[in-house]
């Protein structure tokens, strides 16, 4: 896997080799920042990558710009690499991992306001639903902030039924939801 722009281009970062990890291929990754480029003015934000695995979406936004990436992430090993990963880009003054289940940083009574907040949860994993429940409701967005979803076209149903949204983009077999305070 590689950063796709700015200050880390081109360079690679490790991915664990477990089931409990599936990879945002560089092509939705690329799509996802294609987007959100537009959206969001990556010049110092703080942004939270929840089910963070490798670290790459997190990674991503701090080769952008990201002032600070907060990574959550419960499994030992996988975090360990995402360390790794982290400590490879020199960049440890400016990320932070949670060692934690998703659905416990979601409901953490004290807790940071992110600007951008990326969820890529294993395919069929629904506590994502919980999650994003308990981080609106909990206000871990700022005033501006964005909430993104990836999930899989298998789970469409549940996940319209659960985000009370429809996706707003389709990239392969990966829906993208989206949720901010502006539109709520």
């Amino acid at each position: 896997m590689r950063i796709i722009a700015g200050r880390f281009k081109g360079r690679t970062i490790k991915f664990p080799n477990s089931k409990l990890v599936r990879p945002t291929t560089d092509k939705t990754k690329e799509s996802i920042f294609n987007y959100l480029v537009h959206s969001v003015d990556f010049d110092g934000i703080k942004v939270c990558d929840i089910y963070a695995g490798s670290g790459s979406l997190g990674l991503e936004a701090l080769s952008r710009g990201a002032g600070e990436v907060h990574f959550v992430e419960k499994d030992f090993h996988v975090s360990k690499m995402l360390q790794e990963n982290i400590s490879s880009l020199d960049a440890k003054d400016e990320c932070r991992i949670f060692k934690m289940e998703a659905v416990k940083f979601s409901k953490l009574a004290e807790h940071e306001k992110y600007d951008l907040i990326l969820a890529d949860p294993p395919f069929f994993k629904n506590d994502i639903h919980q999650v994003v429940e308990h981080l609106l409701a909990n206000d871990f967005l700022n005033d501006d902030g964005l909430l993104l979803i990836e999930r899989s076209i298998q789970t469409k149903a549940e996940d319209e039924a659960a985000f009370k949204c429809e996706a707003f983009k389709k990239l392969g077999d990966s829906l993208i939801y989206r949720f901010g305070n502006s539109e709520l």
